[in-house]
């Protein structure tokens, strides 16, 4: 299997906390400084399953650029795309039961069509993540992508990656991409709408419904819920829907996004 996913790859900082946070209150946390955003968390859990996993994003030749790609190139992915102005950062607050996330995209917005190698779209498998159809250029950036890993016959996925970012202009250029397979959480299918694909809805803890058909979720203690949905796309898109719900429970097992 041969992944290539295009997306984001940001700094990711993690706050676990037992309470929720309260104002002029001082709490205990434990936190992850390291690699995040949605598609590269895909393409590392993919590697970590076998898969031969590319990644393809904008981002900073800054400190925090050169943190996320040391770590993701560790986790056996190959990073590719340009390298220009400044690597966002992502906070996200976790408890055992919700998180809360804070996101700035830096310059992973900015990827444009003309910046793209077809040779990175030589894959089985385009995985975008929903993020990067939301503003221009990065938006026709990956419609272009899609089309360049048609041409080597690849399928594409898509994460629809939150409900409340889903307008008309996104529906648009989510139809346009043309997705074998959409990931989505039940208010995101809901905004969405109908479009003939194959939805794969994630519902937590009730597990996921595939084509219409029920999965539990594997057993696991939550450590933190980060990143659960991304593990789980990369174990669907490796292996199908066992293999997804076995490397989602990996991952809320554990601090942190990646494997």
């Amino acid at each position: 299997m041969r992944l290539t996913t295009l997306g984001d790859l940001l700094l990711d900082v993690i706050v676990r906390i037992d309470e929720p946070l309260e104002a002029g209150a001082d709490r205990m946390a434990e936190t992850r400084v390291g690699a995040g955003g949605q598609a590269a968390n895909v393409a590392a859990w993919a590697a970590s399953l076998g898969a031969t996993a590319r990644f393809v994003g904008k981002r900073g030749g800054d400190a925090a650029g050169e943190i996320a790609t040391r770590e993701l190139s560790g986790h056996g992915v190959e990073v590719a795309g340009p390298i220009a102005g400044r690597t966002g950062v992502v906070v996200s607050l976790a408890t055992e039961d919700d998180r809360g996330l804070a996101s700035d995209r830096g310059t992973a917005t900015d990827l444009q069509g003309s910046e793209l190698e077809p040779e990175w779209f030589d894959c089985d498998v385009l995985h975008v993540s929903g993020y990067a159809l939301l503003v221009e250029p990065a938006a026709s950036a990956a419609l272009r992508a899609a089309a360049m890993a048609r041409r080597y016959g690849a399928g594409v996925s898509l994460d629809l990656s939150a409900w409340t970012l889903i307008d008309d202009a996104f529906r648009a250029r989510a139809i346009g991409l043309q997705p074998n397979v959409v990931f989505a959480t039940e208010p995101e299918r809901e905004q969405f709408g109908d479009f003939e694909t194959l939805w794969v809805v994630k519902r937590g803890e009730d597990g996921v419904i595939v084509d219409g058909e029920q999965f539990a979720v594997a057993p696991t203690a939550v450590v933190d819920p980060t990143g659960a949905g991304d593990a789980f796309a990369a174990g669907f898109i490796v292996g199908g829907v066992e293999l997804g719900l076995a490397t989602a429970a990996r991952c809320v097992g554990k601090l942190g996004a990646m494997p």
